[in-house]
């Protein structure tokens, strides 16, 4: 990761600069490993989102200002300047395909430039749909038919092959994202799926190598990512989160967005308890006779939300059994994000589909206070956690880059993954 330090010591070559831009948020984090190869932060940026809605861009103006706002923020508290940032995506329709890829060994043994060809073609057989390949992880090589080979390279054969997982996003949405961060004036690095990086932040390897599903709750977007064995099999992503939760109480209440995400945040529940039509909660109401203040009780306020989970519960399974990973459901799963703290959604999980589920913490870097270790900031950690994770599992074919258009913009990509 390029940075220009503005302090003395430290190794530069060590810093990650990642930003994940959400419907609610913008969130900046700078942080690096030490001799050891633990991370530790150096600097946190939080901005208000502005500009953005269901995770695309709606106003690249608005959008710009919050996420310099953010990265401003996180360099003044590190000390650094970033010249180049690792990205969280949610756009774009996202969504995970398994397919086969193979490659033609030239001059009887394979080499860097038979895996890049091969790597070339898998993004090339994504890119015909009109989508970008932001990841991709593969099983175990095969060469002219033989399987479990760990590392090709030095084999003589004459086919290369092996099973593509490729998330991919669609174009428009994707090219909107990287071009609000450019504006910026710092190069956008390699790009990492929210879901992906969400289920790294909050999974242990040994959870990754069974199966597990992640499910995010953003403000704007919920995102899925159902892991087996390692690799995911299905990424999702849906155009709606936890504000609709804010909205369905503001209007039902007759009150503002902020002071419905207030009381949401606040008394939000989906337990039942005895004391629920006893206890009253007051809120102001704004109307031409000037403000006034109301009450409602929290049985009134869970019988509004409860519909709204129960809606996004069921968008959710719609998803994943489209996707063939409707199984999932009833195993273990870990739900997270900031809309994933409402007080009670795990049991609600269960009730209506079984199954294991909990609420799920990201794992914090060095120097974060266990306050700051918030389900919201799921995809932001994830981010930082991705590169060491995806190396070690061995199975990552290339990380996400910004989309480059046309025939040489793919040669560029597959000689830089090549060699």
């Amino acid at each position: 990761m390029s940075v220009q330090q503005r302090r003395s010591g430290g190794h530069p070559s060590s810093v990650v600069g990642v930003l994940d831009i959400g419907t609610t948020k913008v969130c900046c984090l700078i942080a690096a490993s030490d001799p050891s190869g633990r991370m530790g932060l150096l600097g946190l940026g939080h901005q208000r989102s502005r500009g953005i809605k269901a995770g695309m861009i709606a106003d690249a103006a608005e959008a710009e200002m919050a996420v310099r706002s953010a990265i401003a923020q996180a360099e003044r508290m590190s000390g650094l300047t970033l010249e180049q940032i690792d990205v969280a995506v949610a756009c774009g329709r996202l969504s995970a395909s398994r397919f086969t890829a193979r490659a033609g060994v030239e001059h009887a043994v394979v080499t860097d430039a038979e895996i890049a060809r091969l790597v070339g073609g898998a993004e090339a057989f994504v890119a015909k749909s009109g989508r970008v390949a932001i990841h991709m992880e593969h099983s175990d090589w095969w060469l002219d038919g033989v399987g479990g080979i760990a590392d090709p390279r030095g084999l003589a054969g004459r086919e290369l092959a092996t099973q593509v997982t490729a998330v991919s996003a669609d174009d428009g949405p994707l090219r909107n994202l990287l071009a609000v961060i450019e504006r910026c004036h710092i190069e956008v690095g390699r790009l990492v799926p929210v879901p992906l990086a969400s289920a790294i932040a909050v999974t242990t390897p040994e959870e990754r190598a069974g199966q597990v599903l992640v499910v995010d709750f953003g403000g704007g977007t919920v995102t899925l990512a159902a892991i087996v064995d390692g690799a995911p099999v299905a990424i999702e992503a849906l155009p709606v989160g936890s504000n609709h939760i804010t909205y369905d109480i503001a209007r039902s209440l007759a009150t503002s967005v902020a002071e419905a995400e207030r009381i949401k945040t606040l008394y939000g529940t989906l337990v039942k308890a005895a004391s629920d039509n006893s206890e009253l909660i007051s809120y102001p109401v704004e109307s031409a006779e000037g403000r006034a203040m109301y009450q409602t009780s929290k049985a009134q306020l869970r019988s509004i939300i409860a519909p709204r989970v129960d809606s996004l519960f069921g968008l959710i399974s719609e998803r994943l059994v489209a996707s063939g990973a409707g199984a999932f459901l009833t195993g273990r799963v870990l739900l997270t994000g900031g809309g994933g703290q409402l007080l009670g959604l795990d049991q609600a999980w269960m009730q209506r589909f079984g199954g294991d589920a909990r609420i799920a913490r990201p794992r914090p870097l060095l120097g974060m206070q266990a306050g700051m270790c918030s389900p919201a900031l799921s995809a932001a950690l994830g981010l930082q956690w991705s590169l060491r994770e995806l190396k070690a599992s061995g199975r990552q074919l290339s990380a996400g880059h910004a989309p480059r258009r046309g025939y040489l913009g793919r040669m560029q990509r597959w000689l830089g993954d090549g060699f």
